[in-house]
């Protein structure tokens, strides 16, 4: 018999950081299927999993910050590979890069990188993505060390070493995207890129020439000083996953520690910026 799950279907403003930081409690409670859409997110639970206070743990429902309403209702089992294949969309860059899943027509761009996200990660920022591939763009890979840190799908780590990055460790804190990530790595015939599940916690005495940083800006903040300390004399810290009104906090923290503000690419009102120490 199918199993049942019982659906929830989240509308989010601002939708980010705050669907991110949803998504990431929710499957902390047990939800295992979430479809990103225009104004949130809809995330399911197997009703076996599933119980009436399931919820009130989720502190960011309650933040200030944001405003998050819901509604539920009980489903059958849900085709989870038809439902993100209608929401995941190919990305190019510059007419260089294609970022796409295994049913997407190849393009036949300079390089092609192939994903299948789960569904449980949805399809992530497309902006933020496609800003970070620019910058990767334009730097010499060619044997730089390179740390990819919230690596979610791998795309960037990926990306890295088909410019001739190595060695390269990608790390998550998410399972999900720890496994995903795995998986896009094989299907890439990357050979170069180590994964990881964990945080920051995992980066004590490493070094590494650029430094890639597509996270929310909290935690970005958090973390800064442990970035820098990992970066090489002379390295490339790249920083995305915020709007373009924190840059002047974001700048504030790197500043700290010496690092100077290179270049920055604005799309959407999101922004990726380059460091140099």
């Amino acid at each position: 018999m199918d199993n049942i799950y019982i659906e929830y279907n989240f509308t989010v403003s601002p939708k980010e950081p705050a669907t991110e930081i949803l998504i990431a409690e929710l499957g902390n409670v047990g939800f295992e299927s979430f479809v990103e859409n225009e104004t949130g997110v809809t995330a399911y639970i197997q009703k076996s999993d599933w119980n009436a206070a399931i919820l009130e743990s989720i502190f960011v429902l309650n933040s200030d910050e944001f405003s998050i309403e819901f509604n539920q209702k009980e489903v059958a089992q849900t085709n989870w590979n038809a439902e993100w294949e209608k929401n995941f969309e190919a990305i190019q860059v510059d007419d260089l890069v294609s970022i796409r899943a295994p049913f997407h027509e190849n393009p036949n761009l300079k390089y092609d990188i192939v994903i299948e996200p789960k569904m449980s990660f949805g399809t992530g920022h497309h902006e933020t993505t496609h800003m970070m591939i620019q910058h990767l763009l334009q730097l010499d890979l060619q044997d730089k060390k390179v740390l990819d840190m919230g690596c979610g799908t791998g795309i960037l780590a990926i990306f890295a070493e088909m410019r001739g990055a190595k060695p390269l460790d990608a790390i998550d804190i998410d399972n999900w995207c720890y496994e995903n990530s795995l998986e896009n790595v094989a299907r890439n015939n990357c050979s170069n890129i180590s994964v990881y599940e964990g945080d920051s916690s995992l980066l004590i005495n490493k070094k590494y020439d650029v430094i890639i940083a597509n996270i929310n800006r909290n935690i970005l903040l958090m973390d800064m000083k442990i970035y820098t300390n990992c970066l090489k004399e002379n390295g490339v810290l790249l920083l995305s996953g915020f709007y373009q009104e924190d840059i002047p906090v974001i700048d504030a923290e790197v500043s700290k520690y010496n690092l100077s503000l290179d270049t920055f690419i604005e799309r959407n009102n999101w922004v990726a910026l380059k460091y140099i120490k």
